[in-house]
């Protein structure tokens, strides 16, 4: 499928500062072009900023485990039974640092892991109805028997629980719904739909001379 339009068939008119606190919202008004041919009325949409963030789901090949997180989330009260959730390795990315930089970073804070072998999966927005995010998943070839049992920055307000499970384990938890948060879900499927392709890839890179 091939899009009609691009960046610049959007006028962007006047933007305006509302909150600069954790997250940074912005008013927007502008016109953006119509299939029919024209331009639409002026819009006007609150934008939310919170940043750039990176994914690392850890896999252990040879033992066939995932390293798994469980950590609170202010944002799961509301509609989950519980704000604790099982999720993968992630962090922000800060300016002028590479995507691939944030990934081994956060999977030493979080989870006490190195990484043998990474790679880029994809990289996807979270909201783009009104949020900028854009999330980058990275797979990380590990050796689950060295994570830690706790992770994350006590100065970040970051308290952990690092489980080493058996993929066919992970993979029940995320059927039966008990694993709900996007990023680790598109994960975990990444992998389910590529895990053959990922282990020739790996182990060729193992034998490289």
């Amino acid at each position: 499928m091939q899009l009609k339009f691009s960046s610049k068939d959007v006028k962007i008119i006047n933007k305006t500062p509302l909150h600069q606190g954790f997250f940074k919202t912005t008013l927007y008004r502008l016109q953006h072009k119509l299939f029919a041919g024209g331009w639409s009325a002026e819009i006007e949409r609150e934008v939310m900023d919170r940043g750039h963030a990176v994914v690392v789901l850890p896999y252990d090949v040879e033992r066939d485990q995932i390293v798994m997180l469980e950590q609170f989330r202010v944002g799961a009260i509301a509609t989950s039974d519980t704000p604790w959730l099982i999720e993968l390795v992630a962090g922000m990315t800060e300016e002028g640092e590479a995507v691939e930089e944030v990934a081994r970073r956060e999977l030493d804070e979080e989870a006490g892991l190195t990484a043998q072998h990474l790679e880029f999966a994809l990289s996807y927005l979270s909201s783009p109805g009104g949020l900028t995010e854009r999330i980058h998943i990275y797979l990380a070839k590990v050796d689950a028997s060295s994570a830690s049992d706790f992770g994350g920055l006590a100065s970040e307000h970051e308290d952990i629980r690092v489980q080493a499970l058996p993929r066919a384990e992970v993979m029940a938890l995320l059927d039966d719904g008990k694993i709900d948060n996007a990023a680790t879900v598109i994960a975990l499927q990444y992998l389910a739909l590529h895990r053959d392709a990922i282990m020739t890839r790996w182990q060729q890179a193992t034998i490289a001379p």
